[in-house]
């Protein structure tokens, strides 16, 4: 395959899932209902954490910027998947896909990094309880934030800016409903050795880096668990940390399962039914899970309702 002209000023073209005009209207209205599921439910989860005086811990804060990150993450995907269904398009500019494709790394090492400050906050909580207070001290929980965020960040321009030099041949098609990079990197006419190096170098240190984080924490936390002598102590320490843990795994399995996916087989579609698990699937479930999981935030969410109900 001949290199073509560089489409920094032309179009791309976003597959999606079907190109069937019977089931557009069946997936928009999916995804639609998806998204504002993912919306509204996260936007809840902060407000409640915001109005109710209870829930002003460190492990709420970071669930509260989880949430926040969800948000953004879908709405960098979704809304511009339905414009072009409602406007029977697949077309993305060569611009728009960049900023999508640095939107979507951000906010998905984000989500990585909010993770493992996540599990430590739990460490500390379940190992070190006397200690909590003082070593989650609110300037360290910015600053833990802070660094994630500058962290993203940095890591997302870097691969955007690696990104920025790929070639393209004149008509290149995304088997994929938003710009991921990975797929941006197989179409490319160029030599794509160093945005492979940059990308898999990322994968073990900004992806495999929290993840053993998170090993650690949680091995340390069961050990802690096990010395516990009651089995009402157990439960109540463990039940703390479920519902990181779900949203761990769900996040981590999705994630897998679209680059397994991707190794595996070079189907458009099951490509891209992997990528709407960790991209919509996983942020419409978070809330739920916290929210399903958790005494506080019902207790929170019981209070707000009987407010709107009663002023």
């Amino acid at each position: 395959m001949e290199p073509g002209n560089n489409t920094q000023s032309s179009e791309l073209f976003l597959l999606g899932f079907s190109e069937d005009p019977e089931l557009q209207p069946l997936i928009f209205g999916l995804f639609l209902c998806m998204y504002l599921i993912t919306v509204f439910g996260n936007l809840l989860i902060i407000l409640v954490i915001i109005s109710d005086f209870h829930l002003h811990t460190p492990m709420y804060f970071f669930l509260s910027n989880l949430s926040f990150v969800d948000i953004c993450f879908t709405s960098t995907t979704i809304p511009k998947m339905l414009k072009n269904i409602e406007n029977q398009s697949k077309v993305i500019t060569y611009e728009g896909c960049i900023v999508q494709v640095y939107f979507c790394i951000f906010l998905a090492g984000l989500d990585d990094f909010l993770l493992i400050v996540m599990a430590y906050d739990r460490f500390v909580a379940i190992c070190h309880p006397l200690h909590y207070t003082v070593v989650m001290n609110p300037r360290l929980c910015g600053l833990l934030v802070l660094v994630s965020w500058m962290v993203s960040a940095m890591h997302s321009l870097l691969q955007s800016l690696v990104a920025l030099q790929l070639t393209f041949c004149t008509k290149v098609e995304i088997p994929q409903f938003f710009c991921e990079l990975n797929q941006m990197v197989q179409l490319a006419c160029s030599d794509t050795f160093l945005n492979n190096m940059v990308m898999y170098l990322a994968s073990v240190l900004l992806a495999g880096g929290p993840f053993a984080g998170i090993l650690y924490s949680y091995s340390k936390i069961v050990s802690s668990i096990r010395r516990i002598s009651s089995t009402q102590g157990k439960f109540k320490a463990f039940s703390t940390c479920a519902s990181h843990l779900a949203v761990v795994f769900l996040f981590y399995c999705t994630s897998l399962g679209v680059y397994l996916s991707s190794a595996a087989t070079h189907s458009s579609h099951s490509s891209a039914i992997a990528s709407v698990m960790y991209t919509v699937v996983t942020p419409m479930l978070n809330p739920f899970i916290y929210s399903l999981r958790n005494k506080d935030i019902k207790r929170a969410l019981k209070r707000v309702c009987e407010i709107v109900a009663h002023p």
